[in-house]
């Protein structure tokens, strides 16, 4: 299969044309480099614009943590203001801290839900605003509780959850985010260990990270340093298990990008570790998203390419054309001539080899002109003998009849008929020699026929009866000599001669649609029009017939050879009603014709 394509490529390399030729050759070379720069600047766009996502990704992700880091600062300088400036400096025994707390909570009330100092045994030593304990709550069970007496002098971090340590009168259940941290209460002069617990309002984180647009379809979310969500902007999807999230493996990943494939969909994974407490900002950009504008580039990276393309083709076309315009300047030249041009502009420019070919193919072309030309002259002297040969063919025999008639009708005593005949031949052969002209009018050539019929009508004894009609607007245009005399003789020999009856014969000329119609109408045996159609297009013997020996189809030849091939005879015939022959040719002036002679 190969092999047959290489050879077809071939052969039609062989067949195709210098400039196409060299035009092609230099637009493959092009656009085969067009292609592979395009494709490299392509991939580079490609490897560029996840390079510009990952960046921009890991910026917005810097802009999230310093956000959350200042709201977390805030909430820990909170903590500490309370610690170190109101419970390290008051004796829990002989004064409380309520002052202190209602000014911080005043300050910061839009981030804060409460401030509670417990007891190591869990017991409230001072609250605000939010001061009386559920009856079934016991601090001492919480994580947050555990997590503080665990690890004193550091600051813990609670996943978001409903306060649920506190009636609240306003019967809200408010999510929130709990600080809690170990301290020492001095009560009458001693110490002991207590708890601090600050609930933060969710919603100040949830405002930080809910307007982040990392990409069309991206978003981020947190968790804690175990994977377990403290935001994400579909949550209640994720807790109602409608949808899953890839947190624990995310939790995994160092800070920085990673590429993932998540349920099927490859996604851009950005992870942020936020300082002193261990979560993990997460920005999620599908790859859907980064890949979006990748049509567009392609569209227009195509658009470039083709236009490109088009240029390189254009100063192809335009180089080679102007190598291949001398040589199809010749080509042009030579199809010309093959299309019968005789006179030939053939340029003689470009190469010296071009020009030599030029000169030569010049003197050809002149003498082919010449040889064309002597072969013209000879072929028209042929037809005019021809022709003239055609008009010269008249039936001796109708002559020796017509003179034996004239003799018989002497002996009988039929002077008057003799001298009808005589004068009707004379006028006959008079028109028929017409100076040697091959055209009259054709007032002549009815009159000529006129004589025919009445010489005719006297030999056959009146076994027939004709008649002319000729419209006047017809007598002075033109009509070649000797065409309706044969009609005549055909409707008479083959029509009339073996008839029953009387026959009848009508000549009329007529025009229509500006067309000179000239029609033989008879009554005789008739034919079929299939038999009737052949006369014009088939050989007929004519050594056994009767007639002038002209015949049908040199009349339909002659007037074609004269006038063109829409013009000629048309035959319609059908048995036992008669046939009618139409001449058809063109409505010429006879007297126009005389003066341009």
């Amino acid at each position: 299969m190969l092999n047959f394509i290489k050879d077809k490529l071939k052969e039609y390399y062989k067949k195709a044309s210098i400039q196409y030729i060299i035009s092609i050759s230099f637009t493959i070379v092009a656009v085969a480099g067009m292609i592979v720069v395009g494709g490299a600047l392509y991939l580079r766009f490609l490897n560029s614009t996840e390079e510009v996502v990952s960046k921009n990704n890991q910026a917005i992700i810097e802009q999230v943590n310093l956000n959350l880091d200042s709201y977390l600062r805030n909430m820990m300088k909170i903590s500490d203001t309370i610690y170190y400036r109101a419970i390290k400096k008051t004796d829990m025994a002989v004064e409380n801290i309520k002052k202190e707390m209602d000014l911080i909570y005043e300050a910061n009330k839009d981030n804060l839900i409460s401030i509670t100092l417990f007891s190591e045994y869990g017991e409230i030593i001072d609250s605000y605003p939010l001061q009386q304990l559920k009856s079934n709550i016991d601090p001492r069970n919480n994580d947050w509780f555990q997590n503080a007496k665990n690890k004193k002098e550091n600051l813990h971090f609670s996943t978001p959850h409903v306060q649920n340590l506190f009636y609240d009168p306003n019967y809200k259940y408010t999510w929130v985010v709990s600080l809690s941290r170990a301290v020492e209460i001095t009560k009458s002069g001693k110490t002991s260990s207590g708890v601090l617990l600050v609930d933060m309002n969710f919603s100040g984180i949830e405002q930080i990270c809910k307007n982040v647009e990392v990409s069309k379809n991206g978003y981020v979310y947190l968790i804690d340093t175990d994977g377990e969500i403290i935001y994400h902007p579909r949550q209640q999807l994720i807790y109602s298990n409608l949808i899953t999230e890839n947190n624990y493996e995310a939790a995994k990943f160092e800070d920085g990008n990673h590429i993932e494939n998540f349920e099927g969909n490859k996604r851009l994974v950005t992870v942020k570790t936020v300082g002193y407490t261990g979560w993990k900002l997460v920005a999620i950009s599908p790859m859907s998203d980064v890949t979006a504008g990748y049509y567009e580039f392609r569209v227009f990276a195509i658009f470039i390419m083709i236009f490109a393309i088009f240029i390189l083709i254009s100063i192809n076309m335009f180089v080679s054309s102007r190598i291949a315009n001398p040589i199809r300047a010749l080509e042009k030249a030579v199809k010309e001539f093959e299309s019968g041009v005789v006179s030939l502009n053939i340029p003689e420019n470009g190469s010296y080899e071009i020009q030599h070919l030029a000169k030569a193919i010049k003197s050809m072309v002149n003498q082919m002109n010449l040889l064309m030309e002597n072969i013209m002259i000879e072929q028209e002297a042929k037809r005019k003998s021809e022709l003239n040969a055609l008009q010269a063919q008249i039936n001796p025999h109708f002559l020796y009849n017509t003179l034996d008639s004239i003799i018989w009708m002497i002996e009988n005593e039929n002077y008057d008929g003799a001298i009808i005949m005589v004068t009707a031949l004379a006028r006959f052969f008079r028109i028929s020699l017409s100076k040697g002209k091959n055209v009259i009018t054709v007032r002549d050539e009815l009159e000529h026929a006129r004589n025919y019929l009445t010489i005719q009508n006297i030999r056959y004894k009146n076994k027939f009866s004709y008649s002319i009609e000729a419209d006047e607007e017809t007598l002075d245009l033109t009509s070649i000599k000797l065409i309706i005399q044969p009609l005549i003789e055909n409707a008479i020999y083959h029509g009339m001669e073996y008839m029953s009856g009387e026959g009848d014969i009508l000549v009329k000329s007529y025009k229509k649609n500006e067309d000179l119609y000239i029609d033989i109408i008879d009554n005789g045996l008739g034919m079929l029009q299939e038999v009737a159609d052949k006369l014009l297009t088939e050989e007929v013997n004519n050594q056994q017939r009767k007639g002038s020996g002209i015949g049908l189809k040199n009349v339909h030849e002659r007037i074609k050879l004269y006038f063109g091939e829409e013009y000629g005879l048309e035959v319609y015939s059908e048995p036992d009603e008669g046939t009618t022959i139409r001449i058809h040719m063109p409505s010429i002036e006879f007297e126009s014709i005389r003066e341009a002679k």
